[in-house]
This record gives structure tokens, sequence and C-alpha cells, in this order.
């Protein structure tokens, strides 16, 4: 078995849920009391936000540095946002990275499903690093249109769901904005804030709905039985 290094802590919240995923997922394969071998190295969230995300990459590298240290086989980044300095961090640290957008992507093209909408934090919405690592993938991604809908979803990602506040009327706000993009032609909907899965699921759609949390941690349990 494979020991995984797990940074955490954006936000602890999906960290207990990738905790458990991984954990049940070992145990599913293996029986008994086999569970996953891991190392999680929990980040001030309050940090991250001091900085930004923008100025936040020598944090998530002391981790992943820090969990390399102890021995890990591959690091894991416990948020879609962190993935914008995936590549770079791979390379410096020198480990294998399981990357959160190759996994849903390849998850999506399993469906034969060519354009999703994607909702996630306004850095993975409007950045180039996510929409490009899934159009590798020859997929078409939508973004909610509206600078104000994104600015929206990322003060419920910040101000709600990362401190784990679960607020009704914005998942029906969810529900709408979702709605809006299988109405301009989302054959499936990415939940690609490892937190909206808190607030919104498959129930809610007709179409497709892509878990990153838990694609993400399916990928990493195959990795740990590989």
């Amino acid at each position: 078995m494979k020991k995984i290094g797990l940074v955490g802590g954006i936000s602890w919240v999906s960290t207990i849920d990738y905790y458990k995923l991984i954990n049940e997922g070992v145990n599913k394969k293996l029986g008994g009391l086999q569970f996953a071998e891991c190392l999680i190295y929990s980040l001030n969230f309050g940090d991250i936000q001091e900085k930004t995300w923008a100025h936040s990459y020598e944090l998530l590298l002391n981790a992943c540095l820090s969990l390399k240290k102890s021995g890990v086989d591959a690091i894991v980044l416990c948020a879609n946002t962190a993935h914008m300095y995936a590549d770079k961090i791979e390379k410096e640290v020198g480990l294998p990275l399981i990357h959160i957008a190759t996994e849903t992507a390849k998850a999506i093209t399993e469906q034969k499903i060519t354009t999703v909408g994607l909702l996630g934090t306004s850095f993975s919405m409007e950045m180039d690093f996510y929409k490009e690592r899934l159009k590798s993938f020859g997929l078409n991604v939508l973004i909610p249109e509206n600078q104000e809908t994104r600015d929206y979803i990322q003060h419920v990602l910040k101000e709600e769901l990362g401190r784990g506040i679960i607020n009704p009327e914005s998942k029906q706000n969810y529900i709408k904005i979702a709605n809006e993009l299988i109405a301009r032609g989302a054959e499936g909907i990415i939940l690609g804030c490892t937190e909206i899965p808190l607030l919104i699921d498959q129930s809610h759609f007709d179409v497709p709905v892509f878990d990153t949390t838990k694609i993400h941690s399916e990928a990493i349990v195959n990795f740990i039985l590989s």
C-alpha cells in the first residue's frame, strides 16, 4: 500500500470528506480493518485568506515538502483552487501529484459528454489553470456569464461553506445558477470546489453532476492500491 500526503485545511470542512472517502474506499476494496496510510498537513485557511490564493504558493509548497520528508509516495492538494500551482509544485517537490482536474476530465469523457458547466471559486472559473486542463481533454467549459453571479458563488464558498454553514437560500441560488448553465447547453455540471457538494448534489439535477471531491478521492484510492 502506498502512503499519501494530503494538504488539507483548505478548508477543513472538505478535508474531513477526503479522509472519510479515502478510508472507506480502501476498506471497500481490501475489507477487514484495512484503511489508508496517509498524512494530513492541515493549513490554517486564515493564512491563505490573508495572503490570498494568488500569493499562497510558498505556504502550499512548504506543506508539500514537509509531507515529502515524512516519506509519502504522492501529494494531494485537497482544494480545486490550489491546483493553480499543481504543475509547479509537482516539479519542485519531485513526487507524483494526483490532479483533481485531470481526474474530473477523465470521469466526464467516460460519459461521452463534451460540454460542461463549471461552478467553483472565482479563481477556478475565471483563470485558465483549471479550464485549460479540462479543455485539453476536448471539453467545452461554460461558466456563469455575469460577474456578479461569479462573485456571489465565491462569497458563499468563503463566508458560508468554508465555515461549515449550510444556508437553504444559497442552495436554491446555486441550483438556479447551475440550471442556467444547463439551459446554455451544459450536458453536465462540475462541482469544482470541494465545499460545493455540501450544498448541492446529483439529486438536484437531471444531468450528470461531477463531484470533484468524490472523483479525486476515488483516484487517490486507486493510487494507494496500485
